[in-house]
């Protein structure tokens, strides 16, 4: 082969090297363009914040869904939810107004309302969340120390309804002092239990509570039956006192009915009558050892021997 074919081949594989280099530079030329195109592009979700940063510092907050720009390398994006989020506070020790010490387990529901304001005071939302847990429990130790015991631990005695509603007001009063950017929708105490050393004593107590509870409840039933029972003794008398009353009077009426009977009935036979006075004076005066010594031809003898005329 000559010097001149070595040469040509040589030139020809020059300018085929040269023409891939330019093809493999357009290719990564483009492949970054797109890159940088699509770093550029910021998409927006339902329920989300999304933070535009530069250098640090925020200089956009996008709030609706959709399609958003952002300067690519210089600008980063970092996403905050817009949804309610629970927040389960740490169990604490407080103490009641009886002196009663119990450990109190609450959890909160809050969301982020101005995340510029959160950003600004509160860095991140695990600071925002400890600001809010400190707040809670401020309150709630202050609250529940209002009130005894028996209140926090029963249902129908406690008024924990109206007190969940004013922990959120107030928590929300000083987030809104120092600009937090956040809200509480909602506080509630999940579980409130005694410290081990004051479970069974409380529990003691509790029992006496229930036996003095109980004891009342017999006493008031006992007292009810004996006012029950003379009220119905007192109206019983009553009633057999005015029933005896209508008796007398009836035997009366009828008695005074009967005489007039027998006067009306004796008077059409003064004879009859003079015989059956007589015959009911000898019942009342004759017994079986009574003995009666009577003249021979006394009236009262002929009728005793049946003697009639």
């Amino acid at each position: 082969m000559t010097d001149d074919r070595i040469q040509d081949i040589n030139e020809k594989q020059q300018k085929d090297f040269r023409r891939f280099m330019k093809a493999g530079l357009a290719l990564v030329a483009v492949v970054g363009v797109v890159l940088i195109a699509l770093s550029s592009v910021v998409i927006v979700k339902e329920g989300e914040y999304k933070v535009v940063r530069q250098f640090g510092d925020v200089i956009k907050i996008h709030e609706e869904p959709g399609l958003k720009f952002k300067v690519p390398l210089v600008q980063e994006v970092s996403t905050l939810s817009q949804k309610k989020m629970v927040y389960d506070v740490d169990e604490k020790e407080i103490t009641t107004l009886d002196k009663k010490r119990m450990i109190i387990d609450n959890y909160a529901v809050w969301s982020i309302s101005d995340p510029e304001k959160m950003i600004s005071n509160a860095r991140t939302m695990m600071s925002a969340e400890a600001r809010m847990g400190e707040f809670i429990f401020s309150i709630v130790r202050a609250e529940l120390g209002k009130m005894n015991f028996s209140e926090i631990i029963n249902e129908e005695e406690s008024s924990r309804g109206t007190l969940n509603e004013e922990i959120a007001k107030r928590v929300n009063e000083y987030l809104e002092r120092d600009n937090y950017g956040i809200v509480v929708d909602d506080v509630r105490i999940k579980r409130s239990d005694l410290p081990q050393a004051n479970e069974e004593a409380v529990f003691n107590q509790m029992i006496t509570d229930r036996e003095k509870i109980a004891q009342t409840y017999l006493s008031e039933g006992e007292a009810e039956k004996s006012r029950i029972r003379a009220s119905v003794d007192r109206e019983v008398k009553e009633m057999l006192s005015t029933a005896r009353a209508d008796a007398e009077k009836i035997r009366a009426e009828g008695e005074q009915e009967a005489a007039q009977i027998y006067n009306n009935s004796f008077s059409q036979d003064p004879d009859f009558y003079q015989l059956y006075r007589t015959l009911e004076s000898y019942k009342k005066t004759i017994d079986g050892e009574t003995t009666i010594i009577l003249p021979k031809g006394s009236p009262y003898a002929d009728l005793l021997l049946g003697y009639y005329e």
